[in-house]
Formats: C-alpha cells, sequence, structure tokens
C-alpha cells in the first residue's frame, strides 16, 4: 500500500499515461453511430463547454480578478475538457444501448476529467503524490497539550551544532502538530498554523532552536507547504544530517481565507503586518522553547508569502532579520497600482510607498539583515521582479543570495529552492557552522 501512496504524480511518466487515458477517452466520448448524437448533441456540448470555459477566463481574469497575477491559459483550456467530457456524457449514455456500454460511457468520461486534473496538477505540483491528494501524512502528528514543557537549562551554543549531541533515545523522524495563534494585538481573523518540531525538540536536554515562519502563497492554506511544498520531507532529511537538528517552523496564516488578499499589511483588509509581527512571534515564545534572539528568526514564503517575506523583513527588520522570498511579487498587488492603493490604503499613495519593500529598499540601509531570492527559470511572469528585488536588497546593504531553479510558478520550484536554500539560512541563523 506504501508504493500507492508514494506514487508520483507530477512525473513525465504519470503525464503521458493520464494523457493516454484521457485520449482513449475521449475517443470513446466522440465515437457514437447514433446521427443526433453526432450532429446535434456532440457539437452543442463542446460548444456549451467552450463558452463557459471562457467565459469563467473572462470573469475571473478581468472582472473578479481575486488573485493578483493571472492564471496560466492552459489552466482555462484543461478546464473547458473537463467541462467538456462532463457534458458530453449524458447524451453518450442515452445513445448507449447495452448497460455496459453506458457504464463505460461514464468511466471515460472520468478518464477525461482524470487527464485534465493531472494536467492543472502538473503546472502547480501542488499535490506530488498519491498520500497528499488523498491527505495521507507520512509524518506524525501530536497534540499541542502533548508536548514536552520548556526545559530551564537548555543545549545553546553558536553554532548550535558544536556544543550538541543527540542523545540515544531522540526520534528518528520531527512531529506535525496544529494550533490557533490568538490575534491579541492585530484582531486579525487567521486559520491554524501548521507546526513542524524536528526529532531533537523531543529530547531531554534539548537545544535551543532557531525559528522559521512561513507563508503560503495566495490562494493557499497553510497546509500547502506540507502538501506541495514536502515541508516535513525536507526538514526531516536536514536533521537526519545533522544530529536531529532543524528549526521549529511555524506555517502561518497570512490571508484569512483561500481566496483574500489583505496584501499583509495594516489595512481595511485585515492587520496582517501586526499579526505577523507580533502576535505569532510573541505566541511562539510564549508556547514553544525556541531561540527568542531575533538573529535565530526566519520569515519565508512562497508567492504571495514570499512577498509578505520580504515585507516583514523590511518593514520590521529588528523582528525578522532573515527572509526567504520564493517566487514573491515585486510589489504587494491586487492586480494594478491604482486598485491596491485605492483599496487597501485609502487612495493615499504615500502609505503605500512608506511601506513598500522596493522603496525601503531604495530609502534605507539593512546592514543587519540578509536573506535569499528563489524564483522558477522559466517564471517569465515573477523572475524579473525576483532580479530587481535581489539587486536592490544587495544595494541597501543585506547579505543575499540570487537562485534560479527550474521550473514554473509551481510547488515544484518552492519545494526545491527551501531544500536548496535551507542550509545557508540555517548558517546564518546559528544552527550549524
Amino acid at each position: 500500500m506504501n508504493w500507492v501512496v508514494s506514487l508520483s504524480l507530477v512525473s513525465d511518466t504519470t503525464s503521458w499515461v493520464t494523457v493516454l487515458l484521457g485520449l482513449l477517452g475521449a475517443a470513446w466520448l466522440v465515437i457514437c453511430p447514433k446521427r443526433w448524437y453526432l450532429l446535434r448533441a456532440l457539437p452543442i456540448c463542446i460548444a456549451a463547454a467552450a463558452v463557459l470555459a471562457a467565459g469563467l477566463y473572462y470573469v475571473v481574469e478581468k472582472v473578479w480578478r481575486p488573485f493578483p497575477d493571472p492564471i496560466e491559459p492552459e489552466i482555462y483550456v484543461w478546464i473547458g475538457v473537463a467541462l467538456g467530457a462532463v457534458a458530453i456524457v449524458v447524451p453518450r449514455v442515452l445513445a448507449a444501448g447495452r448497460k455496459l456500454t453506458k457504464v463505460i460511457s461514464v468511466l471515460a468520461a472520468i478518464l477525461v476529467v482524470v487527464a485534465a486534473s493531472a494536467q492543472i496538477n502538473l503546472v502547480f505540483s501542488a499535490y506530488p503524490t498519491v498520500g497528499t491528494l488523498v491527505g495521507i501524512e507520512d509524518v506524525d502528528r501530536v497534540d499541542m497539550g502533548e508536548l514536552p514543557g520548556p526545559q530551564s537549562d537548555p543545549v545553546a551554543g553558536d553554532p548550535l551544532d558544536s556544543v550538541w549531541s543527540a542523545p540515544e533515545s531522540m526520534p528518528t523522524d520531527g512531529k506535525l502538530t496544529s494550533a490557533t495563534i490568538p490575534p491579541t494585538a492585530s484582531g486579525f481573523s487567521a486559520r491554524p498554523a501548521e507546526v513542524y518540531l524536528p526529532p531533537a525538540y523531543f529530547t531531554d536536554p534539548r537545544p535551543l532552536l532557531p525559528v522559521l515562519v512561513l507563508l503560503a502563497g495566495q490562494p493557499g492554506e497553510p497546509e500547502d507547504w506540507l502538501n506541495g511544498g514536502m515541508l516535513a520531507n525536507t526538514m526531516d532529511a536536514f536533521a537526519r544530517d545533522h544530529a536531529g537538528l532543524a528549526p521549529v517552523v511555524v506555517v502561518a496564516d497570512g490571508t484569512g481565507s483561500t481566496l483574500a488578499n489583505p496584501l499583509c499589511v495594516d489595512s481595511p483588509l485585515g492587520n496582517v503586518d501586526t499579526y505577523l509581527s507580533k502576535d505569532v512571534p510573541d505566541w511562539i515564545k510564549s508556547t514553544l522553547q525556541v531561540n527568542p534572539d531575533p538573529r535565530s528568526w526566519i520569515i519565508g514564503g512562497l508567492s504571495y508569502g514570499g512577498t509578505c517575506s520580504i515585507q516583514l523583513a523590511t518593514n520590521h527588520p529588528d523582528v525578522y532579520p532573515t527572509f526567504l522570498d520564493l517566487s514573491g511579487q515585486a510589489e504587494p498587488t491586487l492586480g494594478d497600482r491604482g486598485r491596491t492603493v485605492a483599496d487597501a490604503f485609502g487612495g493615499n499613495d504615500a502609505a503605500f510607498v512608506a511601506v513598500n519593500p522596493m522603496d525601503l529598499l531604495k530609502t534605507k540601509k539593512y546592514p543587519n539583515s540578509g536573506g535569499a531570492f528563489v524564483v522558477g527559470a522559466d517564471d517569465n511572469d515573477y523572475r524579473p521582479g525576483q532580479q530587481a528585488m535581489y539587486n536592490a536588497a544587495k544595494a541597501a546593504g543585506m547579505d543575499v543570495r540570487y537562485l534560479e531553479v527550474p521550473g514554473g510558478h509551481s510547488f515544484a520550484v518552492w519545494s526545491e529552492g527551501l531544500k536548496q536554500e535551507l542550509p545557508w539560512l540555517m548558517q546564518r541563523v546559528g544552527l550549524i557552522s
């Protein structure tokens, strides 16, 4: 059963197999001896699916605009293919004579929908395995109430690995838990955070570990880092190579809901800035045993979360002097500067400039800050902004790195980016030498 759970959904083999099965299903749906089906039902269903897909594109991209950047056109094409299969299966079943033919028609439509869904997943790599798709986790979970309490004399050092020896009783892998972080200062309505605790956290004595606060994209949720982001696997692999040492990772909610875009600022859209710069750090320090020194803290995220990470790093360098910006935008946006300023800043452009990372990097120096910018080599929408942000951060005195990973705007890039930059980040925060 384990091989089924670990089966890749983003490999070339999976892609070709699903396409082949989808073509077989489509062929069955199209081929039918009934004249009325070929001349009327089939063209009408195909046309209706095309109109619905085009209408969805128009509403999402031109009218509603819930996302700051456009969705790739191929996504709407595959949605149209899936809608076409769903529409066609009804007359195809009616045209079938025998019961077996009706069943095959339904299965054929399912194959087309699965193939279209697989192609959409390949674009984003949101579900890299069958296990992530069906919600089967390969890491143990614990309740917050079951976590071991703070120790009076944790192991500390700089670098930490120079003074740490893993006890024999240490578990081999880390554990996950969920927690609601109270919005004491911000009042922001956030969803529960996901927390990763490395093997060394469950030892006695316990090392004083650094903190990595991660943020998901938009649309998105904290669980995205566990699924497409492969967070636990990356952290466990790092811990195995470093005597159980890895950061305490808190995947906080930076949007409040799947489709919301509060821009990671304090505004009528929500006080996200205060939530992430005060409420989240305060809760972590009071609830988990971590190194409270800001030099041991990292803020990071993907897409919207990447933009948010550089916002927090430039607006609160005393809280997050280190950051990881994975495919972030050149500036926080609701689609364009005018709409952003109007909706979140009451039309006050100066208020936007006062918190915009690029403007801050042009007017201030950050000699104690540093971080990494990562982007997909094929991400033509985000790569220019990441390059510009890297150059501005470097000019502002930050200790920064820039990395391009094969791929586009997808979890394949973000999970690999975290994996590649983690050793450097851990050196910077004093976990390893």
